[in-house]
């Protein structure tokens, strides 16, 4: 039996949440509550349902299409132990990527050990709040212009955050 995650729902392929076919899990719960969210009903971190993270690898790996699965939320890092049991499953055979309100610099300052090893786990992250005065639709995979789509292997060996020049 995997860790236990609160989610508000799963994708299960999606062309809009990051490069390529991926599957989306959205997190319950999210301290951030931006105005203009595109998921207002995350927000409650009692809402949702629990589901084992075996369970969402399983379902992951009944779709050879799928080349890489999306963490959304909600804020995913608010549940990063959960996460990390879904990325150690995957990491390697699937493009892990995700979305936060925290901004990569914030994440680096968590106390939570679990944050640092998620990310250690993902290619991409979009990081900032979504702020609606920002918003536009030509942006890819990002919701407003203060959001970077990041590259985490380079971000973290800099100890500062680097493009991902592709979707700069």
């Amino acid at each position: 039996m995997g860790k236990q995650l609160r989610i508000a729902g799963t994708i299960g392929e999606s062309i809009v949440d990051g490069p390529g076919i991926r599957y989306v899990i959205f997190t319950q719960g999210c301290p951030h509550h931006c105005p203009g969210c595109h998921n207002p009903e995350t927000h409650d971190f009692a809402g949702g349902q629990l589901i084992d993270s075996d369970k969402l690898v399983e379902d992951i790996e009944k779709n050879p299409l799928l080349s890489g699965v999306t963490f959304s939320g909600g804020e995913p890092f608010c549940q990063a132990e959960g996460l990390c049991a879904v990325a150690d499953r995957l990491q390697g055979k699937k493009m892990l990527m995700a979305y936060t309100g925290y901004t990569f610099e914030e994440l680096l300052k968590l106390s939570d050990p679990w944050v640092m090893r998620l990310l250690q786990k993902l290619t991409l992250l979009v990081d900032g709040p979504f702020i609606e005065a920002q918003k536009g639709l030509e942006l890819k995979f990002r919701g407003s212009a203060n959001q970077r789509m990041l590259d985490v292997p380079a971000s973290l060996a800099a100890q500062k955050a680097v493009w991902e020049e592709q979707y700069r």
